[in-house]
Parts: structure tokens; C-alpha cells; sequence
């Protein structure tokens, strides 16, 4: 029974999943596990957005706030969670509200963040987040 398959084979279960979608044998279908990874796989896209985000945040402000301090990975880590963020919107444009509605919270977070790998003060990176929405993903903005 394809039930059992879950827990004892997950790979298995998945490949005869998609054989039983593709004959149209949807009684044959395990629906509570199906729809479990469905609601999963949103939850990880939305995780996905939320940590690039604050990873791109982060370096924002070490970019602006230890601008002495610049590297070249700096620069790279920036480039880099912005298309993986872009990425993202291509693939799934609703994401991108997804993204604003949290973009105030993962800033706040890559103060925090930003202050444990500085060892700067949370007090010196503004409150107020410095940057919009669009000039984070924006590849022609550096503060």
C-alpha cells in the first residue's frame, strides 16, 4: 500500500506518487501525506525568501556601516542573495508580496545578525531600516 511506502521508502513513495497522478488513479493516491508536502514545499519557498533576505540585509549593512572594512566577498554574498531572491520571483512572481510583507522583520533580524559578526553595537545600525524594498534587490545599488 502506497501509505506505507511514506515512511518506510520516501523516495519511493514520491516516484510512485507521480505514477499513480500520471494514470489518473487519484483513489489510489496517499492524499494526507500528498497534501503534507505540498503545504511543505510553500513553507520552504517562503523559508527560502526569509533567508536570503537577511542574509542580503545583513551584508547591506556591513556594507554600509564598515565600509573600511569592504571585501570582495562582501560584494559577492550581496550579488549573489539578490539573484537567488530574483531567481525566486521568476519562478514564483506572489513571492515577491511574500517579500515585502517581511522585509521590515528580516531587516530587524540583520541588525541583529549584522551586530554578532561585527561585533559592532545593534544600537549603531539604524533602526529604521536604510534601504527599500527594491534598492535591496536593485544590482546597481550599494549604500
Amino acid at each position: 500500500m502506497i501509505k506505507d511506502l511514506y515512511d518506510q521508502d520516501y523516495y519511493l513513495w514520491i516516484m510512485r506518487t507521480i505514477e499513480l497522478l500520471n494514470q489518473k488513479k487519484f483513489s489510489e493516491l496517499d492524499l494526507t501525506n500528498l497534501v503534507e508536502e505540498i503545504e511543505d514545499m510553500g513553507k520552504s519557498e517562503k523559508k527560502s525568501i526569509t533567508s536570503n533576505l537577511r542574509i542580503l540585509l545583513m551584508h547591506l549593512l556591513k556594507y554600509k556601516y564598515q565600509s573600511d572594512k569592504q571585501t570582495n566577498s562582501w560584494l559577492f554574498t550581496i550579488v549573489e542573495h539578490r539573484k537567488r531572491l530574483q531567481e525566486a520571483f521568476k519562478v514564483s512572481p506572489s513571492l515577491r508580496r511574500y517579500y515585502e510583507e517581511v522585509f521590515l522583520d528580516c531587516y530587524q533580524d540583520a541588525r541583529e545578525l549584522a551586530s554578532a559578526e561585527t561585533g559592532l553595537s545593534m544600537q549603531i545600525f539604524s533602526e529604521v531600516c536604510p534601504f527599500t524594498p527594491e534598492e535591496a534587490l536593485n544590482s546597481n545599488y550599494l549604500p
